[in-house]
């Protein structure tokens, strides 16, 4: 074998490895960990809307429609947080500030993924499910990541309307409509985020100071913080359990109100485990409130799907 020979068959195959690790650079921007969380909220508003299981096509298409729409969303914003991107441990490995993806080709990739996703769930789905999308990724691209997230310590209240917003996408999908059930759904998603995420944002406190990001433990005292966090645990409890009055036409019932009562007095003890972790100036352990949170939305989507199909 020549040495011309050996070269190109060593370029042949080092362009999957190549083309792997793009393509992967790519999905990594559109962050999909996050996506996973939103869509486990996407089946059961789905199925509550249906009564059952709807369609497969419809479930298929809202799903991709959805992951492509959060996506987008994603990609926005790590295109216009990637100078502070740099700054914070936690996030100077993603593909913008490392270069390997340019700023120019990820705004086209965010614009790509947006009319696809809209377009896709206009024609699969409603107008009412496509209009709710696009009206997500702008709210969480341009008015958390641009106008809230640098200037204000309620930026994590505010964007949990697009985080919630996949609830609503869900149920429109099927109906066409909203309804009472989808909203109080999205109200314990929009609620769940706030202590969710700041135990992640204690953890990683100190990336947000070094980035001058103002998000609640970086300008508020750790018993402040811990004080809010168990609050809008408990008021997520709170408005879990409005869906056995609201939903009860639409098969809610005791296997549901059951799980919500105990998964929430686990969300609420392990919220208060870190306020009194934070009162005696111990180790906070943020991130075991942080998992639970995770364990909690999950299983109570499960305990939707469930009790609606029973």
């Amino acid at each position: 074998m020549t040495a011309l020979s050996e070269r190109q068959t060593d370029s042949a195959r080092r362009l999957p490895a190549v083309l792997r690790a793009r393509v992967g650079a790519y999905v990594s921007l559109t962050k999909p960990r996050i996506i996973e969380l939103l869509l486990v909220t996407t089946v059961p508003a789905m199925m509550l809307a249906a009564g059952g299981w709807p369609s497969w096509r419809l479930l298929l298409a809202t799903l991709v429609g959805g992951t492509l729409a959060a996506g987008a969303a994603n990609v926005f914003n790590c295109y216009y947080d990637r100078d502070i991107d740099r700054l914070m441990h936690r996030t100077q490995r993603r593909p913008l500030p490392t270069g390997e993806v340019s700023p120019r080709a990820a705004l086209i990739f965010g614009l790509v993924l947006t009319v696809v996703s809209v377009v896709l769930l206009a024609v699969t789905t409603t107008l009412l499910a496509a209009a709710l999308a696009a009206g997500a990724i702008f709210y969480y691209a341009v008015l958390y990541t641009v106008v809230l997230k640098r200037h204000t310590r309620h930026s994590t209240l505010f964007g949990g309307v697009p985080g919630a917003a996949p609830v609503l996408i869900g149920w429109a999908a099927v109906t066409g409509s909203l309804d009472w059930p989808a909203v109080v759904v999205f109200g314990v998603v929009f609620c769940w985020q706030l202590p969710h995420f700041w135990a992640l944002a204690m953890r990683f406190r100190d990336d947000y100071a070094r980035a001058d990001v103002p998000m609640l433990p970086v300008v508020a005292t750790p018993l402040s913080v811990g004080r809010q966090t168990v609050a809008w645990t408990w008021l997520t409890v709170a408005v879990s359990l409005l869906l056995w009055p609201v939903g009860a036409d639409f098969g809610i019932g005791w296997l549901y109100t059951t799980a919500a009562v105990g998964l929430g007095a686990w969300f609420v003890v392990e919220a208060h485990r870190l306020l009194r972790r934070i009162q005696r100036d111990a180790d906070t352990k943020p991130m075991k409130l942080f998992h639970v949170s995770i364990s909690y939305l999950a299983l109570l989507s499960i305990a939707i799907i469930v009790d609606v199909l029973i």
